[in-house]
């Protein structure tokens, strides 16, 4: 009788127990599957995400002003890519703002057929870049400048992210494209000439941020937070356990560990990528002046760091893992 009655009393206490909260969904939008963003792949394969009670979702959107209407309406809470647009729309009075940083420096090397062998031989080329407004495209330019091309030496194509530019580079529909780690890498082993790494011409360039919606993060901070924090863990990994990173990133890239090993150890040592997702205030700056040579900015509003980022979500998880070590 007294089992009966224990058994009796354990089910009616765990059909009245709450229900787990369900985990949070957030939808992550990116241009193209390029190793920026392996604080993503690392968060998701760890279990960073879930420690965070968040349902996280990597989506790749090619087209960068449908990226920047996901975040104006909410239909994405984060994007992976260049900040350009979101600090046009901040500019603006816009919502948009950066909340973290990933790559700091360019991290593109100047990739181009075989029989093209140095700056002088791209005169007549055609060049693909992913967009002609956004950060492969200035750097090109200030690459071309630099080796003595004027604009009218080449013709830029917009083509699309890094894949698209090396598919169509091996199908010689384009003659030369920047590409990333650890594509440039693949492209040297198969013949291709790498003119040079960009950051060679320009090293204060923020390449790569996480950006968010300023008004849905400020109705979710706990949720921004608690995104940012999952990611913070997730890029000390790499530094922690860089083996582990090179695989994971293998895996999300689907090619050989050991160019993801050899592209982690370069951006390492070249300091492409943030160890703490910490923007460079210089580089968001180089990036902020080039838009306002273009006319995308007016020349007579001054850069202003707090106008296009909202730092307390990534500064709330910093230190948030920094009191728990």
């Amino acid at each position: 009788m007294h089992t009966r009655l224990a058994v009796l009393i354990a089910v009616a206490g765990i059909l009245t127990m709450p229900p787990a909260q369900a985990a949070e969904p957030v939808n992550v939008v990116t241009p193209s599957r390029v190793m920026f963003s392996i604080p993503f792949w690392i968060a998701e394969r760890n279990g960073y995400f879930r420690d965070e009670n968040i349902a996280a979702t990597l989506e790749i959107v090619p087209n960068g002003r449908e990226i920047t209407q996901r975040l104006l309406s909410r239909t994405a809470q984060f994007s992976i890519v260049g900040p350009d647009d979101v600090m046009i729309d901040a500019s603006k009075g816009g919502p948009l703002r950066i909340v973290a940083g990933v790559v700091r420096k360019p991290p593109l090397f100047l990739i181009a057929k075989p029989s093209i062998k140095t700056f002088a031989d791209l005169r007549g080329a055609n060049i693909g870049v992913l967009s002609l407004t956004e950060g492969s495209s200035k750097l090109l330019a200030r690459m071309a400048k630099a080796e003595g091309l004027a604009p009218a030496d080449l013709k830029i194509t917009a083509v699309g992210g890094a894949p698209a530019r090396w598919t169509l580079l091996k199908d010689g529909k384009i003659d030369a494209g920047m590409q990333p780690l650890p594509l440039n890498l693949e492209a040297e082993a198969a013949g291709f000439s790498n003119l040079g790494w960009a950051g060679t011409y320009e090293p204060d360039w923020q390449f790569t941020t996480i950006n968010a919606n300023g008004d849905w993060a400020r109705a979710n901070p706990k949720l921004a937070t608690g995104f940012l924090r999952a990611l913070v863990r997730a890029q000390a990994f790499i530094w922690s356990n860089p083996d582990e990173a090179a695989q994971i990133a293998a895996d999300a890239l689907k090619t050989p560990v050991a160019l993801t090993a050899r592209s982690l150890q370069e951006a390492s040592r070249l300091g492409i990528l943030d160890p703490k997702l910490d923007w460079s205030e210089i580089g968001l700056q180089r990036i902020y002046e080039g838009q306002q040579a273009d006319g995308a900015i007016p020349k007579d509003r001054a850069f202003d760091l707090g106008m296009v980022t909202a730092a307390d979500y990534l500064r709330g998880a910093q230190s948030s893992l920094a009191t728990t070590r």
